[in-house]
């Protein structure tokens, strides 16, 4: 019988974005060779990206509040001191723990954090056992608890690399030039010394274990990448205008050295497994290799987590894997499911992950148990609390320190076990931040707040700034951005786009985009250019937006949020093809974006395509019931369309006169309609009007209205006497046409500033204020009016621009003649325009 093995293989900070160039240079064979025989996708990290979390949520498919690992140290038991994080902060089963219990066998090399070892059935190679010192006179004891089992530690001892061993010829590869590096004021070699020895002391206990233990599911793990980014990324190509010359021709392979000496350790493991064996290459994070890298760290808690981007990589192949194939989706949280349903076993109903049925060829059903930790029985738990002494993890916490990731500990160990419960509870806020649990958030903030001093609160007010837009409470967001001011913080936030946001939720686009223009000329960011257009946007320059985000996308091209704001831009102006796939390119990044779901909807059901529309709308309402109701309604229209196989063709536009047919003129009021009523009666056409409203200063001509039209809200009656006529119906009324008639509508589209100002002219107000609520009433009217044409199948719309009537009369002539299906008397028609009557122009066109 076939064994069903899997071995999961992770590389920290593992980025595409560096990968595929080494690829396609042939610099990566190995990995080339399983993405061409599986599968492969972004991996979607979590928020805060602090490695020990992000690995523990991979092993338990759960989110750090439920699994106990906040941060890179803890306190210590008997809350005398602190110490690297260890296992004992878990407090959830891991995939080990569970397969132990169901009979499978595990190795587990280097896993963050996996000390103290567990007693499961098979062997863990804790993440201690690597660290060593740097000096060859303090050679560091293996701890008992870094090995399960332990009676296996001499045929792991010699296993072990030093730094000291690392020579010249091991150097090479990652530094030609390393002889050129001063060695007193640079510490390069000596940090790649330490990742090298320590990263091939993993390789040595992992292949030991391929080629001498049985087993089911193995799991590695890898530091290099992620070391080699934070020491060296700086040196990359291209070289950032701040960076030496002489480091960076000295360095600048550092990191790609990196990558392929991953490659040479996966392709030793890979011969030393059968075809029968699944597996899985995944990072935790991405980390940043273009402009935004950062040259000059600030001192923030964990700050090197800065570098990190929100994708990293998951590759997959094996016996039941699709081949060669594009999947996305996956999550950290969704490892543990999806590995859990690899081996046929049920999933835990409290696990925050899914199971990614995408990336398998026969998929089964999934099953699933309330919870793995209610289970009774041996799941091979440490049953001691306390199992390491901190003075035994120096040489951890020391790196750590050197890292960036902890601040060097205080010498008062009071101050030291202060600082580090600060930092968690922190974290702990900011994952139930990302979980949308605000109130968890704000409690545990708001609890760092009334700290004793000295502490730097700028970061938890950002927090509470952030919450505080969630929550739509701006005064208490200004309150905060204001005690960030105050606060003397070493950081260096921009809060300009937070006080631009606020402007924003106030309504006041003007000030607020004047800001962030002021901030553009600093720094042309991605973020501050989405920002920008997505203010634009809703002042209506639609085609300001697009290129604007365009420019941000080709920046940070892995955002979803900027996908999915030029897909909505895209829909407003009638551009379906590229809406969809703007919004498509979104859901590949992130796949479980309600929001994007609904507009691929819309763009969908625009186009014709009612059945994957549907799909969308069916997503959109998944994700977000309540924000996405909409998504509902038009799932509701979509089934009436298909359900009742519609009476009438569904030719939106053609050039048939029908007899019987109703000719409208519609559009918002100042949008040139009554022009275009008097247009169609010069021509020729039987217009429907009373006369009852008199010409006016606003109307000097005439206003071509029929006063039945408005109360067609309340009865439509009457609407058979129009037929074979035209009648002018403003925009918000269409929606109330009997649908048992055919129509032909002439929609006369206008720049809203200049309805609005034509509108506050005619009511006798002031164009002093700029209506901001009516503005974005009339933007959502102008859409929705264009997804109602979408679903009646017996309405043609011909979009006019008033513009375009003005200075080329004669052309919109023919093509209103070619729309309505019968001659008219287009020079007549012509004559009608008045170029003296456009008085209230937009600015812009003033």
């Amino acid at each position: 019988m076939k064994r069903n093995k899997l071995l999961l293989i992770g590389w920290d900070a593992a980025d595409w974005n560096i990968i595929w160039p080494l690829i396609a240079q042939g610099k990566m064979p190995a990995l080339k060779k399983i993405i061409e025989n599986g599968v492969y996708g972004n991996m979607s990290t979590m928020s805060p990206p602090y490695s020990p979390m992000l690995w523990t949520s991979v092993a338990t498919g759960k989110t750090p509040d439920k699994h106990g690992i906040l941060g890179f140290i803890e306190v210590t038991p008997d809350n005398k001191n602190v110490r690297p994080v260890t296992t004992s902060s878990r407090k959830t089963r891991a995939l080990w723990n569970i397969f132990h219990n169901q009979g499978l066998k595990s190795n587990l090399v280097g896993w963050w954090p996996s000390f103290p070892a567990e007693p499961i059935n098979g062997t863990i190679i804790s993440d201690r056992f690597q660290k060593t010192h740097r000096d060859p006179k303090k050679q560091t004891p293996m701890s008992e608890y870094s090995i399960h089992p332990w009676s296996s530690k001499d045929k792991f001892k010699d296993l072990r690399m030093f730094p000291f061993e690392i020579t010249e010829a091991h150097l090479l590869p990652f530094v030609p030039k390393a002889r050129k590096v001063d060695q007193e004021n640079h510490k390069g070699l000596a940090a790649i010394a330490k990742i090298v020895s320590e990263n091939a002391s993993v390789h040595n206990a992992a292949t030991n274990l391929l080629r001498t233990s049985e087993w089911d599911f193995m799991a590695v793990y890898y530091d290099l990448i992620d070391h080699f980014c934070h020491s060296f990324m700086k040196y990359h190509p291209p070289k950032l205008p701040n960076v030496n010359q002489e480091n960076f021709d000295i360095f600048k392979d550092a990191v790609r050295g990196a990558y392929i000496f991953q490659d040479m350790m996966l392709e030793r493991k890979m011969k030393l497994i059968d075809d029968d064996t699944t597996v899985i290459i995944m990072s935790d994070h991405g980390f940043e290799s273009g402009n935004k890298r950062i040259i000059n760290m600030p001192k923030v808690q964990a700050a090197p987590a800065l570098e990190h981007r929100q994708f990293g990589i998951f590759v997959a192949s094996g016996p039941n894997i699709k081949k060669n194939e594009k999947f996305f989706g996956m999550g950290l949280i969704d490892v543990a499911p999806t590995i859990l349903h690899h081996f046929g076993l049920p999933v835990g109903k409290d696990m925050d992950g899914k199971v990614n049925l995408d990336i398998f060829q026969n998929p089964g059903s999934v099953k699933y148990i309330d919870s793995w930790d209610k289970m009774a029985g041996d799941f091979a738990e440490l049953t001691k609390t306390d199992l390491a002494d901190a003075l035994s993890d120096e040489e951890t916490m020391q790196q750590l320190v050197d890292l960036g990731y902890v601040e060097k500990l205080d010498e008062k160990f009071e101050t030291a076990i202060k600082n580090t419960r600060i930092d968690l509870k922190h974290n702990l806020a900011r994952v139930y931040m990302g979980k949308k649990d605000f109130a968890l958030a704000k409690e545990h903030l708001v609890e760092l707040l009334n700290e004793e001093k000295p502490i730097d609160l700028a970061p938890f007010y950002m927090d509470l700034i952030s919450i505080s837009f969630a929550e739509k409470n701006l005064q208490q967001a200004q309150k905060y951005l204001d005690l960030v001011k105050k606060s003397n913080t070493e950081i260096e936030y921009n809060l300009t786009l937070i006080e631009a946001q606020i402007l924003t939720e106030k309504g006041e686009y003007g000030q607020a985009l004047k800001l962030l223009e002021i901030d553009r000329d600093r720094h042309e960011s991605g973020q501050i250019l989405y920002r920008i257009a997505k203010l634009k946007n809703k002042m209506g320059k639609f085609k300001d937006a697009k290129s604007i985000l365009e420019l941000a996308i080709e920046k940070e091209p892995q955002k979803a949020i900027y996908h999915t704001e030029l897909a909505e831009i895209l829909l407003r102006i009638g551009e379906y093809e590229e809406a969809a796939e703007y919004a498509l390119t979104s859901i590949e990044l992130v796949k479980y974006f309600p929001k994007a779901h609904y507009i691929l909807g819309q763009a969908l059901e625009n186009l014709g395509d009612l059945e994957n529309a549907k799909l969308a709308f069916e997503m959109a309402t998944r994700l977000k019931p309540k924000e996405f109701h909409k998504a509902a309604h038009s799932l509701q229209n979509i089934n009436e369309r298909i359900d009742l196989k519609l009476n009438f063709k569904n030719d939106k536009i053609s050039s048939i006169y029908r007899e019987n047919q109703i000719t409208i003129v519609s559009g918002l009021p100042r949008s040139g309609t009554s022009l275009m009523m008097q247009m169609l009666q010069n021509g020729g056409m039987e217009t429907l009007i009373d006369e009852k409203r008199e010409a006016d200063i606003s109307n000097p001509k005439g206003y071509y209205e029929y006063q039945p039209v408005m109360a067609l809200y309340k009865d439509n009656s009457w609407l058979e006497i129009a037929q074979n006529k035209t009648i002018k119906v403003v925009a918000p009324l269409l929606k109330y046409l009997d649908n048992k008639f055919r129509y032909k509508i002439i929609f006369m589209n206008r720049d809203l500033d200049e309805v609005l100002s034509s509108q506050q002219k005619m009511l006798g107000k002031s164009n002093d204020v700029f209506p901001v609520k009516l503005f974005n009433e009339y933007q959502k009217l102008l859409i929705n009016v264009d997804l109602w044409n979408k679903n009646q199948p017996g309405v043609e719309i011909f979009y006019v621009d008033y513009k375009d009537v003005l200075e080329n009369p004669k052309s919109i002539s023919e093509k209103i003649e070619s729309f309505i299906g019968k001659p008219l008397n287009k020079e007549e028609m012509a004559k009608c325009v008045d170029k003296s009557l456009y008085r209230n122009k937009s600015k812009a066109k003033a």
